[in-house]
Formats: C-alpha cells, sequence, structure tokens
C-alpha cells in the first residue's frame, strides 16, 4: 500500500513539471501566431526599417478612363496620288520615308492619249474661232432681215457646241498638268507630269517602270505629320464621363514617357466593339511622330472627393497591390492586405470605397511597406 502510495506522488509530480514547462515557453500569452500573409519582426528589425504608421484621408484625385488607340492625321494631311488618265509609268525617284514638298514632280507618265487629246484641242480650237466668225456674220445679216432664222440659230448651236468642247478639252490637260497655252504655241508633249500636293513624307510606293497604271490605282500615298493627332476608342460604359477639353495622358508603344493631349471631338457612332472614337490634339507639334503607332491612354475625367493613401503605401507584387497594417504593435506583427487602387496624384493614390478596413484606422504602413514585403518573402523562402 505505502509503494502504491509513492508511485501516485511521483506521477502527480511528473505532470505538474510538464504543465509548467509549456506554461514556460518564450511564446508570449498574448500574441498572435503569424500566417502566411504576416511578419513579425524582431526588435533590431523593427528599428533598421523605421516603420511609419498612418490612415485613410479623403482626397479629392481625378478619376480615369483608360483607353487604346492609334496615331492619325487629317484627311487633309493624308493624299493619294493616281493618273487622272492613266498610263504608263516613265520614271519616279520616290521611295518610302522620302520627304516631298509642295509642286515637286512625283512620276512622269506617258501614252499616246496624251498626244491625241492635245491634237484634239488644237483642231477644236481652230474650229471655234471659224465658228465664231460665222456666228457673229449671221447675227450681223439677222439685224438687217437678210438671212433666215433658222440660219442664225444653226450658226449659234455650232458656235457655243465648239466652245464648250474646248472648254472640257482644257479641263482634261489641266488636269494631267498640260499647259494649253503650251500647246497653242505648238508644244506638244508625250509625257505628263504628276506634283505633290503637300509638304510630307512618302508612306507607300505601288508601282515601278513600265507600269501601266489606271486612274482607280494608287501609285503613291503621301502623309504630312506635321498636325498627327491621336484617335482613342473608349468604351461604351465610359461615355458619360466624357467631356470635350480633358486632359488624355498618351503612352506610345515605343516610348517610356507620356505625352499630353485633349479631348477634342467626341463620336457619335458606337462600333460593334462597342467602343467610341474620341480625338485627342496633342500638345506640342512633333513631325517625328509616325501615324499608325498604337498607344494606351489615361483620360482625366475631373477631380472627386475619394478615400486615398499615400504612394509610399501601397506596394506591388506580381501584378496586383497591397498594403501592410499593424496587428500586433508590442510584438511588431504586421499583415499583408490587397487592395483595389485607381487615379494617383499628388502623391497619393485611391482605393477601392467598397474594402473595409475600418478596423485597421491609424494602422495602416505607410513607410517601410516594401522592406516588409521583403522580409516576408524571404521568410517564405
Amino acid at each position: 500500500m505505502k509503494s502504491i502510495t509513492i508511485l501516485f506522488t511521483f506521477l502527480l509530480f511528473a505532470c505538474s513539471s510538464n504543465s509548467k514547462k509549456e506554461s514556460g515557453s518564450n511564446q508570449p500569452a498574448n500574441s498572435e501566431k503569424p500566417n502566411v500573409n504576416q511578419v513579425r519582426l524582431t526588435d533590431e528589425q523593427f528599428k533598421s526599417i523605421n516603420i511609419k504608421l498612418g490612415n485613410i484621408e479623403i482626397r479629392g484625385l481625378s478619376g480615369n478612363i483608360k483607353a487604346r488607340g492609334v496615331l492619325d492625321v487629317p484627311p487633309q494631311n493624308l493624299v493619294s496620288i493616281s493618273a487622272p488618265l492613266g498610263g504608263f509609268v516613265k520614271s519616279t525617284e520616290l521611295l518610302q520615308g522620302m520627304r516631298v514638298k509642295v509642286g515637286q514632280v512625283v512620276v512622269v507618265l506617258e501614252h499616246p492619249d496624251y498626244i491625241q487629246m492635245q491634237q484634239d484641242y488644237l483642231e477644236s480650237k481652230s474650229q471655234l474661232e471659224f465658228l465664231e466668225n460665222e456666228y457673229n456674220r449671221q447675227l450681223d445679216l439677222s439685224k438687217e432681215n437678210v438671212n433666215a432664222l433658222k440660219s442664225l440659230q444653226l450658226s449659234k448651236s455650232n458656235y457655243f457646241g465648239m466652245k464648250a468642247k474646248v472648254e472640257g478639252l482644257k479641263a482634261k490637260l489641266k488636269l494631267v498638268n498640260i499647259n494649253a497655252t503650251d500647246i497653242e504655241k505648238g508644244e506638244i508633249k508625250n509625257t505628263v507630269t504628276i506634283v505633290s500636293p503637300i509638304n510630307g513624307f512618302v508612306s507607300e510606293v505601288n508601282v515601278n517602270l513600265g507600269m501601266h497604271v489606271n486612274p482607280t490605282d494608287v501609285m503613291f500615298r503621301l502623309v504630312d505629320t506635321e498636325h498627327v493627332h491621336a484617335e482613342a476608342q473608349v468604351f461604351e460604359k465610359d461615355i458619360p464621363k466624357l467631356k470635350i477639353g480633358q486632359l488624355a495622358r498618351i503612352y506610345l508603344s515605343n516610348e517610356t514617357h507620356e505625352r499630353l493631349a485633349k479631348v477634342y471631338l467626341i463620336g457619335k457612332e458606337i462600333s460593334s466593339e462597342r467602343t467610341i472614337r474620341v480625338h485627342c490634339h496633342l500638345e506640342g507639334e512633333d513631325s517625328n511622330l509616325i501615324p499608325g503607332t498604337y498607344f494606351s491612354a489615361i483620360i482625366e475625367t475631373g477631380s472627386t472627393d475619394v478615400p486615398a493613401l499615400p504612394e509610399s503605401a501601397i506596394v506591388n507584387y506580381e501584378g496586383k497591390h497591397y498594403v501592410f497594417v499593424e496587428r500586433d504593435a508590442a510584438n511588431h506583427l504586421y499583415e499583408l492586405l490587397e487592395l483595389e487602387v485607381g487615379a494617383s496624384r499628388d502623391g497619393y493614390t485611391q482605393i477601392s470605397s467598397s474594402q473595409n478596413f475600418e478596423t485597421y484606422k491609424g494602422k495602416f504602413v505607410v513607410e517601410g511597406g516594401f522592406q516588409l514585403l521583403n522580409v516576408l518573402k524571404n521568410a517564405e523562402e
């Protein structure tokens, strides 16, 4: 009986000792155990990072619309060169990218019809002089009642009919850049020249020597890049936010800096992709811009009061936006929370008002967030 009592006392002592060891653990009784999105700093880490806390503020930030588009030029700055009467290409020196000036010869064409047209003009011009004299003679005779009225009407019809023909041929000659005055001096040409109507660059060449071109064929395309504008495509849901004069930030696909523009025109037709065209004028002309270049744009829609955090509080990781909040000040415990962001201005970034952050009032990490992210990711590794 005595031995049983000693054994029971020993077991009771052992259980009591184990209980004391568990309660005497190094883990503080009131501390939280970190999860995968939490990081606990040592005292040395806390002092070196120099964390500062802040809170959500209500700021007047500009809302924005995201859009995409291409650079373009006005219709009057884009010219397609065709042969008004067709012909064979005799010579041209144009290459893609070359600069051209107003009045510069872009192509020389030849065709037998050019000679025939000039010949027809000279013959008609000669007949016109005869018919004019005959009409005047019949007019004088009619005043003296010598001739019949029918003769006067016939001479009048022949004269004005030939006059119309001469004027028509003269207009055709002008169309192919042939001066009728030179023809009257006996200078008949077998070639015609076509000149550039604008200053600009050659963007397209579709001919070669000896090639026959029709009036409907486009031989060259010329573009004047002095007035390049941005044609943005905005989705249907954002149309009510658009106004003339809004600021647009343009980011070209081949550049790293932004260009500023202003909304100049808003289209009135929705495309099959449920977008509308927005015409924006760039600030500062740049003739080096190339029409057709793709860009992304942010159109600012005006200032509104929204909840915001300092930009230094927002950390980016794998394409998402996060912020750290303090969970346990005594044990330097911080938690990483995902959030949705909007416009940025004057060092502040809009956050979604639909997210509930009331429980973290005054506990947002506004400085030191990136260092906390590094510590968290290193701990995971």
